[in-house]
């Protein structure tokens, strides 16, 4: 099975939504000259990104706009079946989707809005559930430095399902002071750092909530280390917020950073350069990843395409400063890893030397 192929049965076809979003990106960068106006000016190549620059005269601003996808189905099948809500971790995961996209750039998030679009009002009936939801956005708006701004609680009758709702949010960063913009000034030799994830994150939902429902325990089916699958999968994701700002505060701008999403380590060669990603060292794979590869039948090409593999945050940093990088990682809490570098190419590709994958540029089409 080629890589996409299991994801596209599920339902998602990422060749069709990047296809619309590359369009998009085109006739989008014509409206860029209206910041003119406003003493701004769009940042070069800022689009296919993460995040979205403006650049002021002292500073850059950031911008992003991203969603959780479908990993709260995944609390409402808990909740259903274990009597208690887990929307206090699906407020952080929807932040951990937006803020982890902004860090990208260099910047430090100060304002986050929240989009909750109900499929009906009776949603809002389960107080137990809300309440964990808004705690949790509070609380995750406080480990990551920001405010939460404004909201909108839409009620979509007969677009969103009734018995759920569809999560999103904003955010608005700086980057002060312009010397940490992180601009994908990548070259050959630059060491590629590996941050752990705390587990799925949001990505790769739709695969997994498919092949979890298959097995006769669906979501209480245990793993290894005695979790249920549904545990595991809500366990939830990290904020790099801290670990960023960390590192720049020590002086070390990093070349470039990958938040390991959608796409899976595909998403290692974002860059529009002609680069080789080259990984020899891989990170452990957490059981929940090898419980779905198992389930599906699915190659470590599939896998590694489409799911982050323990992995939610890419650093690519100068080779004399790969240690010290790995060393204010665990100084903040987490597990990073020297695990390749970069090299010039003729082509864009990502190779897994472990698992003998080559991803080429071809599967990576995001601008």
């Amino acid at each position: 099975m080629s890589v996409g192929d299991a994801y596209s049965a599920s339902g998602v076809d990422y060749n069709a939504l990047d296809e619309f979003k590359r369009f998009a990106q085109s006739q989008a960068s014509s409206t860029a000259p209206a910041l003119h106006a406003f003493g701004m000016n769009e940042v070069g190549g800022c689009r296919g990104e993460s995040a979205y620059l403006i650049e002021l005269p002292d500073r850059y601003l950031a911008f992003v706009e991203e969603g959780l996808g479908t990993k709260n189905l995944v609390a409402d099948a808990m909740e259903a079946l274990m009597g208690k809500t887990y929307y206090d971790a699906i407020a952080q995961d929807t932040i951990a989707a937006i803020v982890n996209d902004l860090i990208t750039s260099g910047a430090q998030p100060f304002v986050i809005a929240m989009h909750c679009a109900a499929g009906s009002s009776e949603w809002m009936n389960n107080r137990a559930r809300w309440t964990a939801l808004v705690n949790g956005w509070k609380a995750a708006c406080d480990a990551a430095g920001a405010t939460w701004g404004p909201g909108e609680t839409p009620a979509l009758n007969g677009m969103v399902e009734a018995s759920t709702v569809v999560l999103s949010g904003s955010a608005i960063g700086q980057i002060a002071p312009k010397t940490n913009r992180i601009a994908g000034n990548v070259k050959e030799g630059d060491e590629i750092i590996l941050v752990e994830s705390s587990g799925i994150h949001a990505n790769g939902l739709t695969l997994a909530r498919t092949l979890i429902e298959r097995q006769p325990e669906g979501y209480l089916t245990r793993l290894p280390d005695g979790r249920s699958m549904g545990e595991a999968l809500l366990r939830p994701g990290h904020l790099y917020s801290t670990l960023l700002g960390t590192i720049l505060n020590n002086g070390i701008v990093p070349h470039y950073c990958v938040h390991i999403t959608g796409h899976g380590w595909r998403k290692l060669m974002r860059l529009d350069p002609p680069l080789t990603y080259h990984i020899d060292s891989l990170p452990p794979v957490l059981p929940e990843f090898v419980a779905l590869q198992k389930w599906g039948n699915l190659s470590d090409e599939e896998m590694y395409g489409t799911f982050n593999m323990g992995v939610g945050f890419a650093l690519y940093v100068a080779a004399e400063q790969a240690e010290e990088t790995i060393a204010i990682a665990k100084q903040v809490g987490f597990s990073a890893w020297r695990s390749g570098r970069i090299q010039t190419s003729p082509t864009k590709q990502v190779v897994i030397e472990p698992k003998n994958i080559v991803y080429t540029g071809a599967t990576l089409k995001v601008r």
